[in-house]
């Protein structure tokens, strides 16, 4: 089950209060300040609503969701059309980056287009990851299901999966990044401004590695030295009056 953390505030109408809300929430007020018309909105399963999904078609914008159990009924229904699923619409094979292939499926269909209980369907959507780590040799497999508002003569599925692809890209370098050195999903501060502040000195502590290690490292290899060795945290902040003021991290 997903529960959507409070990550911000809006204003309450009539009034100089504001209110705190979740993700879902700040999806509509932060769009309706960018023009949108024309593109891609992309988003996880928690925003995969049908309100937004209106709201989205309504701007001239398409929407690619992703879905997952918060919409049950609609994972149900996608799974089963591509159940028994035969040759791909299109593969994916990427170089063996970062000591790892992967090969990407997808398969796209317009089967259900007047059946799902879901606003302006142009076609749904299955994606199979499969990653070969060269290291190892382990290899890991991934399904991911979607619907998307754009039909087949608007969207090939090579396009479909360049935008998840896209959006995965943007979720693993961002959300992915606090999540798995943070914790955050798992963090019990919910009151007050706590959540909202607390996130900015993790996207900061991020930036800060981001800058200093020049792509050198990741961050979660960054931080393991940092925490073996935190004479580097004190030279590189100036925390002592002999820091190494030249010192890289």
């Amino acid at each position: 089950m997903y529960h959507p953390k409070k990550v911000g505030t809006l204003p309450v109408e009539g009034g100089d209060e504001t209110k705190q809300t979740n993700e879902i929430g700040t999806f509509i007020p932060l769009l309706e300040s960018i023009d949108i018309q024309g593109k891609d909105i992309t988003a996880d399963a928690l925003l995969t609503q049908r309100k937004l999904a209106s709201f989205v078609v309504d701007r001239k914008a398409h929407y690619h969701f992703t879905v997952k159990g918060n919409q049950a009924t609609l994972k149900t229904d996608i799974a089963l059309l591509f159940e028994n699923r035969n040759k791909p619409d299109f593969v994916e094979i990427t170089p063996p980056d970062h000591g790892r292939i992967e090969t990407r499926r997808i398969w796209c269909s317009t089967a259900l287009n007047e059946h799902l209980d879901f606003p302006h369907v142009g076609q749904v959507f299955l994606i199979e990851r499969k990653t070969l780590y060269k290291s190892t040799g382990k290899i890991t497999d991934d399904v991911a299901l979607g619907v998307t508002s754009r039909t087949p003569e608007q969207a090939s599925p090579q396009r479909i999966l360049k935008v998840n692809r896209g959006h995965w890209t943007i979720e693993n370098r961002c959300h992915y990044v606090i999540d798995w050195n943070f914790d955050e999903d798992h963090s019990r501060i919910r009151t007050g401004h706590g959540p909202e502040n607390i996130t900015r000195l993790r996207r900061f502590a991020c930036g800060v590695i981001q800058f200093v290690s020049k792509g050198k490292s990741s961050i979660s290899q960054k931080m393991q030295q940092l925490n073996r060795n935190t004479r580097l945290v004190f030279d590189y902040l100036r925390m002592t009056s002999n820091s190494t003021r030249t010192r890289s991290l």
